[in-house]
């Protein structure tokens, strides 16, 4: 079975770093590259964090410094992950260099070279994905489809209304649901049920490798901020679920939706809107993830840390 080629876009973050090891350790996929956004902390510290995790974990993929900030609005950053994004692991200074080549070039030149064989997915703030379709709107010829994570059709986690990655920059994410391709949201609906319960983190710990201890030690800082937010009994990867559905699709069950971005400076702002019923009389533009395998997940996840 040929390895499926995938760009993961990330923003780490204690999820992505998960999303990172699991993307590259898999031999179910072909890691071309890690394009690196702002997001969860600023680029100059999610770029280095990347490079900290690649380094710690022996992973040899070049690494890409993408957009600094939203396309429109003014930055945000989570306070989940703490000051440098990565806050209670402990990993020590990188051994490489981020490339010289923009993220968002990178992305249209692995396009270019694909026909419908390129996976996308971005675990973080759209923008690096949105400059790239703005840029080079003929890449869509070499993307298959983009499984990303974020958004919400229920409650949001930054507002109300707004999934943090997409609330960051919501003209970004109504370019890619617009964008004509293939697209899964994977989002809080299905990603607020992978939570690390004590079991599989013990499951984690059983590996006994250096690796799975980044991990273990990463979901417990993580776990301790959840915790702080309000009752909940582990922390929540919502990240890796993307990668694990580009490797087995049947981890999440999917509904197909139209769904839309609220880019209203207002109440809703950054809001994903999804309609399963055609309410709206629009057809659906993207499948929306609404639940978990969980035993698929954890089994899936743990396989590719064994492979350390």
């Amino acid at each position: 079975m040929d390895k499926i080629k995938v760009i993961l876009d990330v923003d780490p973050g204690h999820d992505d770093m998960v999303a990172i090891l699991l993307a590259a350790k898999h031999p179910r996929l072909d890691l071309r590259g890690i394009t690196v956004v702002a997001g969860n902390q600023t680029l100059d510290k999610t770029v280095q964090n990347a490079l900290r995790i690649c380094t710690h974990a022996g992973i040899d993929v070049p690494v890409y410094a993408g957009m600094s900030r939203p396309l429109l609005r003014d930055q945000v950053v989570s306070t989940v992950h703490g000051e440098s994004g990565l806050d209670g692991v402990e990993l020590g200074p990188p051994a490489r260099q981020v490339e010289e080549q923009h993220a968002v070039d990178f992305i249209i030149e692995e396009a270019r070279k694909c026909h419908k064989e390129l996976v996308l997915i971005p675990v973080g703030p759209l923008t690096n994905i949105a400059m790239a379709l703005l840029r080079e709107p003929r890449i869509v010829e070499g993307i298959k489809e983009i499984v990303l994570m974020g958004g919400a059709c229920g409650q949001g986690n930054i507002t109300p209304s707004a999934e943090f990655n997409i609330f960051v920059d919501p003209e970004a994410a109504q370019i890619v649901f617009t964008s004509g391709l293939p697209v899964t949201m994977v989002g809080l609906d299905a990603t607020n049920q992978a939570v690390v319960y004590p079991p599989v983190l013990e499951r984690i710990r059983g590996i006994g490798s250096r690796v799975s201890k980044m991990v273990v030690d990463s979901m417990l800082a993580y776990g301790a901020a959840y915790k702080a937010l309000g009752d909940w009994e582990g922390p929540v990867l919502h990240d890796p679920c993307a990668v694990a559905y580009v490797i087995d699709p049947s981890v999440l069950k999917v509904k197909k939706a139209w769904v839309d971005v609220e880019t209203a400076r207002g109440l809703t702002y950054g809001r994903t809107v999804c309609d399963y019923s055609e309410t709206a009389g629009k057809p659906a533009n993207a499948q929306v993830a609404v639940g978990i395998d969980h035993k698929k997940l954890w089994d899936l996840l743990i396989y590719a840390l064994e492979q350390d």
